[in-house]
């Protein structure tokens, strides 16, 4: 892990929370915590009022959707992800967040009283047994407390599958990981209550989504390099003719009058004659916010890069007709 990571990942991790307040609990590759300003700022400006339904159907690690829980009072949430286990452990916080806490606690207790050799037995360990109960479609409690320590445990946050469907992320190196945060997880618990939880594609929320809803939208970006493009998340790739489903699915909720927000990443990054998104969302605003992200899997291919943040009329922040504009002095020239 990097040393520039390693900072912003104690960061976040010691970064306070108002009493009640949610945080994402797992890391989460390509999460939102760092533009969620430039998100936010896109919200309905009648959410709450005249909106009033709330649908994130890549929910991920959720940082859009708990900002939204701590923030608003709505009348119905939906979330949504192709990852079976993701959803699993959502569902096992929301519904018995004190056997999480406490089976968790006592892993979390192993893992950081043995020596760094003891603890790469012991993870490699949970993670054969986390596969075991994986590809046997296993629903115990058991499923989701070992996500969650192989989440916080794991290189960089991420959730990569092999061919097979194997989960197969390397040991992470840290010092002294935060495996079980206890006031986080009772505060999550507390969020989901009201929260529907449904395993499939992102298609799945075309029942749920109506003129009375907010749907933020976080795919698998399109990968910026051949490097990025790492067989992950799911035995599913999400290529380009997906990404044109994604699009012509966010038209058709949109002509239902749903508010409209989605992310992918900006092309031009490595090719600047790649217009690629912007040609599937000329009906739509399209910006574009820098973050720290992984071009690749080498140190020298992290830093700063753009990413599209792509908007409906319907919320009335301007039609820009497929052309691009910045919110962050980044627009290219």
């Amino acid at each position: 892990m990097m040393d520039w990571e390693l900072g912003l990942w104690v960061m976040m991790r010691n970064k306070p929370s108002k009493q009640g307040e949610a945080r994402p609990f797992v890391k989460w590759a390509g999460g939102k915590s760092q533009i969620l300003a430039a998100i936010r700022a896109k919200y309905p400006k009648t959410l709450g009022t005249h909106v009033k339904k709330y649908a994130e159907p890549f929910v991920g690690g959720g940082a859009v959707l708990f900002d939204i829980l701590n923030t608003y009072s709505l009348e119905e949430y939906y979330i949504s992800d192709i990852n079976r286990e993701l959803i699993h452990t959502y569902k096992a916080i929301r519904d018995d967040v004190e056997k999480i806490i406490e089976e968790l606690s006592v892993l979390a207790k192993e893992y950081l009283t043995v020596t760094p050799k003891a603890q790469k037995e012991m993870y490699y360990a949970k993670r054969k047994r986390f596969n075991d109960l994986k590809l046997t479609q296993d629903n115990s409690m058991e499923l989701a407390i070992l996500f969650i320590f192989l989440n916080r445990t794991c290189f960089n946050g991420l959730y990569r599958v092999n061919a097979s469907g194997g989960y197969n992320v390397p040991q992470g190196s840290y010092r002294n990981p935060c495996i079980c945060d206890e006031s986080n997880l009772r505060a999550v618990s507390s969020k989901l209550k009201n929260v529907l939880m449904v395993h499939g594609d992102y298609k799945k929320a075309r029942n749920f989504i109506d003129e009375r809803t907010f749907a933020y939208f976080d795919p698998p970006y399109r990968p910026l390099s051949t490097t990025a493009s790492f067989t992950s998340y799911t035995q599913d790739g999400f290529n380009d003719e997906r990404q044109k489903e994604l699009a012509f699915f966010i038209d058709e909720m949109s002509e239902r009058g749903a508010c409209i927000v989605a992310s992918n990443s900006d092309p031009t990054n490595t090719n600047g004659a790649d217009t690629f998104l912007e040609d599937l969302y000329t009906k739509h605003d399209i910006s574009v916010v820098s973050a720290s992200r992984a071009i690749n899997s080498l140190g020298h291919g992290r830093g700063q890069i753009r990413e599209l943040l792509i908007a409906n009329k319907q919320l009335n922040i301007g039609v820009y007709n497929g052309k691009r504009r910045s919110d962050t002095q980044t627009q290219r020239a």
